[in-house]
This record gives structure tokens, C-alpha cells and sequence, in this order.
């Protein structure tokens, strides 16, 4: 076998179509693009959103500023204030807050507020306190103790990952 004796096998190669040819090609005059219009014109064509001439709706939709940061964090708030009817013997945590309806999410961390005054030594256990509530905690002559971010399910609007630990450990 020679060189030129080389040959693809049979039904290898596909003889290319030959469009705009003539009547008798099957594919003459508009060449397979159907009549007139955007889409029998060469180049890429009318963009995604193109709706022939219409609003797009990405126009009809109103204009959406900033981001979403999805690592927030909502917590429910308790103000100092409110804990001055709280008896001294009985430890605040989130299910006691919760038992007396201070706090309405179960699932939701809490941060106490320095917003009011305390009067008694309270033991506070919460999941974050400002540095004013923690202040007036002490000088009241009671304890603000951290707790750990458990959360029971993964969500991004209800409290934070629970990959993610608070530094201090109760």
C-alpha cells in the first residue's frame, strides 16, 4: 500500500452543504434562514433577555442596590431594663427568657442590651452582650457568662453557622 492508495473510510467524511446555490440546491436564496429578520442576519444574534422590542423584565424589575451579606447574624435583643423584676435565685438563659416570653425565637441567639438599669446581682447566661450591658451586669454585682452558637438546623437568617463557634467558651 502506497501513500496516495490512502483513503477515510467509507461514510467517514461528510461532503459540506452548500447553501445559497441556487433553487435547485434545496438551500438557495435565503440559504435555511427562513424569511427576513434579526435571526437570518449574520452575527450572534438578539442578547438573552431580548423580549422583540417589549421591556425586558430585568428593566420592569426595580433597581436592587448592595448586597445580601450571608453570613449575618440576627439575634433576639433583651435590654438589661427589663430584667429588674427578675427574681435573684433564678438564672437567666435563652429558655428561661424564652418561659417568660422576653425572647420569641427558640432557634435565635441572644445579645443582651445595656438599654435601663439593673439593680440586683443576676447571673446572665446569653450567647452575646454588649460592652455596656456587660458593664452594668458587673457593676450590679453579677455574672455575664458567653455561651457557645449552637444552632439546631443550618439557615441563613436564623442565627449564625454552626461550624461557626463564638471565641469564648462558657
Amino acid at each position: 500500500m502506497k501513500l496516495h492508495d490512502l483513503r477515510p473510510a467509507e461514510g467517514a467524511h461528510r461532503k459540506r452543504k452548500r447553501i445559497g446555490r441556487g433553487h435547485g440546491s434545496g438551500k438557495g436564496k435565503t440559504g435555511g434562514k427562513g424569511m427576513m429578520g434579526q435571526k437570518a442576519r449574520s452575527g450572534p444574534g438578539p442578547y438573552r433577555t431580548f423580549e422583540g422590542g417589549q421591556n425586558r423584565l430585568v428593566k420592569r424589575m426595580p433597581f436592587k442596590r448592595g448586597f445580601v451579606n450571608k453570613f449575618r447574624v440576627e439575634y433576639e435583643v433583651v435590654n438589661v431594663g427589663s430584667l429588674v423584676d427578675w427574681p435573684v435565685d433564678l438564672e437567666v438563659t435563652p429558655e428561661t427568657l424564652l418561659a417568660r416570653r422576653l425572647v420569641r425565637r427558640k432557634r435565635m441567639p441572644v445579645k443582651i442590651l445595656g438599654d435601663g438599669e439593673l439593680t440586683q446581682p443576676l447571673v446572665i447566661k446569653a450567647h452575646k452582650f454588649s460592652a455596656s450591658a456587660r458593664q452594668k451586669i458587673e457593676a450590679a454585682g453579677g455574672k455575664a457568662i458567653d455561651l457557645t452558637w449552637v444552632v439546631e438546623r443550618h439557615s441563613r437568617s436564623r442565627g449564625p453557622n454552626p461550624s461557626m463557634r463564638n471565641a469564648r467558651q462558657s
